[in-house]
Order: C-alpha cells, then sequence, then structure tokens
C-alpha cells in the first residue's frame, strides 16, 4: 500500500504523463477532453486516497521499490499533514468538475485547439499537488511554483489573438514569479548553510523550525523581514490587497472559464497554504513567548479587512461578468486572512478560552476556504454558461436568461446566496464563525471587533453586488441580445454535461450550509492528524477524533452554526405569512404591468448593470477598480 507521499508523488507524475498522452491526442477535441478527465479522476482518487490515510493515521509501515520513503523525504521533501490534507482536497475535489466541464466547453472554441489546453490543465494542477505536498521552501517548492505557473500562464493567454489576454497573462507571470523570488529569499534568510554550499542548505520547513529559536536570539531584524517576504509572497500569490488588485482582476476573466474556477477557487489558497505553514506550522509550540504572533495576527487581521472591503467595493462597480467575479475573489480572500489573523491574535493570550477562539477562528477560515472554491468555482461556471448561450460577458446586454436557462440560473442564485452569506448556504456558516470570534475575542484583542463588523458590512455589500450580477442577468426583461440569440439557435440552455458540474457543486453548497457539521468534522480531524509548531496547540483545542464540534465551541457554542433551529424558525414564519395572505384576501388577476406609460419590451426600458448603486460608485470612487469601458455602441446607447 501506498503511504501519503507516495500517493500524491503518483498523482503528480499520472498528471505530467497524462499531458504528454492528451498532447498527442489533441487533433480530436472530444478524445483529448475525456483523456484529460480520466486523468484527472484517477490522479483525484490517488489524492482522496492520501488525504484518508492522513485523516484515518492508517499509515502503512514501509514501502518499497521505486516509491520509497527515503527518496521521498530526501530529494522531494514530501510531507502530507492534516493541513496539506485540507488544501489537497480542494484541489482534487474541483478539478474533477472543472475538467468534465471542459469537454462541451472548449467545442465553443472554433478557432483555437486544444493542443495548449489540456495538456497544460494536467500540469497545472500536478503543481498545484506538489507545491501543497512538499516541505521544502526552496529549490523543490520553486520546481514546483513554476509547474504550477506556467502552464496557467499558458491557459489565461488561451486567447491570445485578444491582446488584453496577453497583457493579463504577462502581467500574471510577472507577480508569480515575484512572489516566488520573494518567499525563496526568505527561506534563504531563515535557512542554516551547509559547508558544500548554498545547493546543500536545509530548506525543509521542519528544519527552519528548528533553527527559528536560535534566530530569534541571535538575529531578530533578520527574521523579522523573512517573515515580512513570506506575508508578501504568499499574500501576492493569495491576492491580498494591495497586490491582488494589480494582477488577479485581468488575468482570472481572461482564461477559460473553468480554469477560471481553479485559479479563483483553488489556485489562490496555495498563498493561503503557505502562510498558515509559515505563521502557524513553522513557529514551535514552546517558543510562542518569543515570536510576536499577536502583533502579526494584528498586521494579517487588517490587511485582511482591508483587502474584504476593497475588493468587494471594487466587484459592485463592474460590468463584466467574470471581472465581477474575480474582484469578489480578492473580498473573499479577505475573510480568510482576517481568521487566520483573529487566530494568531489570540493564541498567545492566556487562558484556555482564548485559545478555543483561535482554533474557532482558524476553522472558520479553513471552512471558508473549502466553501469559497465550491460557490466561486460554480460562479465562473455559471459565467461560463451565460458566455456560451449569449456570446458576451457584459451584463449590460444580459437579462431575462432565467427563462430561457433555468437550470443554469437555478445554481446561479444558489451560489450567490452561497457567496453573499445568506443563512442556510455553506457561505455563512464559514463567516458565522468568523464573526463570533473576532467579536467574542475583543477582551483579548479590542480591535477585533471592528474588523468583524466590517466584514459583517461587507458581507451585506456581497449581497447588493449580486443582487446585480444575477438580478439583471437571470431576473430583468429580456434584453435584445438574448432574445436575438433565443430565436436563432431555440435553445439556450447549455448542455448537461456543461449542467452536472454546475449541479453538483451547488448541491455542496447547499449540503455544507445546512449540515456544517460535516465540514466541523473533517478540519477536526485534520488538525487532529497536523501538530507541527502551534498546530499542536491549535489541535489541543480542536475536537477529538470521535469527539463532536460543539464540544470544541464550550461554552462558545454561538460560535457554531446550527441550521436546524435557523431552518425550524424562517418554515414557521412562511407559513404564518402564508396563512395570514390567505385570511380574507383579494383575489388574484392578471394584468400588463404599467411602466411609466412605455409598454414596450425596448432596451432603453431596461434597468442595466451600468445604473446599479451610482451614489455608492460616485462616493467611492477613491477606491480603485473602475469598471472596464464599455465599447459595446448597444452598451452605450443604453448607458
Amino acid at each position: 500500500m501506498l503511504t501519503p507521499e507516495q500517493a500524491v508523488l503518483a498523482a503528480i507524475l499520472l498528471c505530467m504523463a497524462g499531458s504528454l498522452l492528451v498532447l498527442v491526442a489533441s487533433r480530436n477535441k472530444a478524445i483529448a477532453g475525456w483523456l484529460a478527465l480520466v486523468v484527472t479522476v484517477v490522479s483525484a482518487s490517488l489524492i482522496f486516497v492520501a488525504t484518508a490515510q492522513v485523516l484515518t493515521k492508517n499509515l502503512p509501515l514501509r514501502s518499497a521499490g521505486f516509491f520509497t520513503a527515503t527518496s521521498l523525504q530526501s530529494v522531494l521533501h514530501f510531507h502530507v499533514d492534516g493541513l496539506a490534507a485540507i488544501f489537497l482536497v480542494l484541489v482534487a475535489f474541483m478539478a474533477v468538475p472543472a475538467s468534465f466541464y471542459s469537454i462541451a466547453y472548449m467545442r465553443h472554441y472554433s478557432d483555437y485547439g486544444v493542443a495548449r489546453y489540456y495538456p497544460n490543465f494536467l500540469l497545472f494542477v500536478g503543481g498545484m499537488y506538489g507545491l501543497l505536498s512538499t516541505a521544502d521552501a526552496m529549490w523543490v517548492f520553486c520546481f514546483f511554483w513554476q509547474l504550477m505557473t506556467f502552464p496557467s500562464y499558458i491557459l489565461i493567454r488561451f486567447e491570445h489573438r485578444k491582446r488584453e489576454n496577453v497583457r493579463a497573462a504577462y502581467k500574471y507571470l510577472l507577480m508569480m514569479e515575484l512572489a516566488c523570488a520573494v518567499v525563496m529569499l526568505g527561506a534563504w534568510i531563515l535557512a542554516v548553510p551547509a559547508e558544500a554550499g548554498p545547493w546543500a542548505a536545509k530548506y525543509d520547513v521542519r528544519t527552519l523550525s528548528g533553527n527559528l529559536p536560535v534566530l530569534l536570539l541571535l538575529r531578530p531584524h533578520a527574521t523579522a523581514l523573512a517573515f515580512l517576504l513570506f506575508l508578501i509572497g504568499f499574500g501576492i500569490k493569495a491576492g491580498m490587497w494591495p497586490f491582488g488588485q494589480i494582477w488577479l482582476p485581468d488575468a482570472h476573466p481572461a482564461a477559460p472559464s473553468p480554469v477560471s474556477a481553479l485559479l479563483s477557487g483553488v489556485m489562490i489558497k496555495t498563498g493561503i497554504f503557505g502562510l498558515l505553514r509559515i505563521f502557524l506550522w513553522l513557529v514551535p509550540a514552546n517558543e510562542i513567548a518569543m515570536f510576536p504572533l499577536a502583533k502579526w495576527g494584528f498586521a494579517i487581521a487588517v490587511l485582511g479587512t482591508i483587502t474584504l472591503f476593497t475588493g468587494t467595493m471594487q466587484a459592485l462597480k463592474q460590468e463584466h461578468s467574470k471581472r465581477l467575479l474575480a474582484f469578489h475573489s480578492i473580498g473573499q480572500i479577505g475573510y480568510i486572512l482576517l481568521g487566520i489573523g483573529t487566530c494568531m491574535a489570540l493564541l498567545p493570550a492566556p487562558g484556555s478560552i482564548a485559545a478555543t477562539l483561535a482554533t474557532v477562528a482558524l476553522v472558520g477560515a479553513l471552512f471558508h476556504v473549502l466553501n469559497h472554491g465550491l460557490f466561486k468555482g460554480l460562479l465562473f461556471l455559471n459565467a461560463g454558461s451565460m458566455f456560451c448561450a449569449t456570446g458576451t460577458q457584459d451584463l449590460n446586454l444580459l437579462g431575462g436568461l432565467m427563462k430561457f436557462m433555468p437550470l443554469t440560473g437555478t445554481t446561479a442564485l444558489i451560489a450567490s446566496f452561497s457567496i453573499s452569506g445568506v443563512p442556510l448556504f455553506n457561505g455563512f456558516a464559514s463567516k458565522w464563525t468568523i464573526y463570533v470570534a473576532t467579536i467574542q475575542g475583543s477582551p483579548m484583542a479590542k480591535y477585533l471587533p471592528a474588523c468583524g463588523a466590517i466584514a459583517i458590512l461587507t458581507s451585506a455589500l456581497t449581497l447588493a453586488s449580486f443582487i446585480k450580477f444575477f438580478g439583471v442577468s437571470f431576473l430583468s426583461r429580456s434584453s435584445a441580445l438574448v432574445r436575438e440569440q433565443a430565436v436563432r439557435r431555440g435553445r439556450l440552455e447549455v448542455s448537461w454535461m456543461m449542467q452536472l458540474p454546475q449541479v453538483a457543486l451547488a448541491f455542496f453548497c447547499v449540503l455544507l450550509g445546512v449540515v456544517p457539521g460535516i465540514a466541523y468534522a473533517f478540519l477536526g480531524h485534520a488538525l487532529q492528524t497536523s501538530q507541527e509548531g502551534l498546530g499542536g496547540v491549535l489541535a489541543a483545542s480542536a475536537p477529538s477524533v470521535g469527539g463532536s464540534w460543539t464540544q470544541l465551541a464550550a461554552p462558545h457554542s454561538s460560535a457554531v452554526f446550527m441550521p436546524l433551529i435557523l431552518a425550524i424558525t424562517i418554515g414557521a414564519i412562511f407559513i404564518l405569512t402564508y396563512g395570514i395572505s390567505k385570511l380574507r384576501s383579494a383575489p388574484r388577476r392578471a394584468s400588463v404591468p404599467w411602466l411609466c406609460g412605455y409598454a414596450l419590451e425596448a432596451d432603453c426600458n431596461r434597468y442595466v448593470a451600468h445604473n446599479f448603486y451610482g451614489e455608492i460608485k460616485r462616493y467611492f470612487r477613491w477606491i480603485g477598480g473602475h469598471p472596464q469601458t464599455l465599447k459595446h455602441p448597444a452598451v452605450r446607447k443604453l448607458t
């Protein structure tokens, strides 16, 4: 039986070999797509096997043959623990629907082949597997970073005949290489060079953890600089303010929608993984008094708050569907950073309550990592379906799609509710946990309630943004473009191969909102199996393998979102309202709506995306993120 590290290595090698096989078959789009799907499913299965072994601690004692534990540790420094398992599951889980969706989606690119798509798709996924599994912070890290970066760069500029896509890809490549160099410089500062030269220096994270106490005493300023470099490097990758605004809103919309789902829902989480690995799993548990964890927590919490507010406010201005979603990726990363910063700020405080709230904050952040992958991946697939049906991503030209695309509209509504933090959907469950940790952590860190209040306000702004996204696309009267496409094509709803991934992701958005205990139990198991550094302190407050999340939250049970009570309350209110509406109610009648004297279904009578939230956009012009210029003559006429 393979060890977790061997299973991950097998998945990476399978992705690399699969990319060559798909390249050979790339003349036929359908065959290449199905081969890529098979490789993605098999590699994902290996990842699931690896993570299951880690979480159940069912690890083989030894292995033989090519995949020897010694070669893995000495060459690639592979190390799969509970923290890595969380992110590996997310990558594997999202890669499968994205690959399946691609088979039908790529047919719409009649002018482009798939020789540059499917091989790079598999290499991109394999690079993320490797980056999340290696404990090396220098050479092996650089290899997997490049394996993730260059294929994704090629995917972003897939439509290379569009200048804006090429510019976005170059900007992405420049920022990713800068982030890699900054992280490697931080590792070089912390490492103890070997006598044989820098190539022989020990850059394994566990070795760096052993060196850290000495460095904190002998070179405190250099150590602080190294951690600052880690924050900048991984912050660039995650899309943290102000770095995310430089590259992310241009890169994510440029890529094909299945790739956008992975870029936004999965790839930027590797930056979050790096921050967790460095700031919580690198610091030894017995050195928590020496390391200024609370100060770093303050910095990350404040940066997270700025990130979530600015990203969401900038998204509110957008009129391009995928660009709006890209800015929201920045905003949602801010929630995750706020949870991580809250954990770091509370962990050094004395008392069991502080440790419990710190664990609650971390689990909330990790839960939101999973949730964001689900609903943001779904939203990008929704945007891809809308584009295939109408040929545009301009929200001003869309309208009334619910009539023609009911299934896509329903899944888009679920995703919109989820990202907006509406109760009984998964986004609310994770955000609630972060809110409670920030507010109840006020005795230990006075600034946290202010950060939590801004996060709650921003969630309302997110809902406002998706009222625009969903309302103008699906609920308003049909636009001229949509009516024209419906007449010309006869059917706008996408094929079942594009519907199925959307339905599956929507199902999990609802499932984790109604039964969040599934995620709590999974994350509790993961923390229990990840004991390195301060992770051991957090694991002590996490539920035991057979325990429940409710035990963790006591006496702060309000940190646990219990949807059953809320569902019963909402159901009772609905029944009461329905009963009242039937008492002496006026007879219903059908009538033509009065449109201020206009009866024609003309585009000039529609309320388009450009006209939403004019005062907010005017007063917050200084925050940046201005929408793209409206080039289409029909849009200029409407606005």
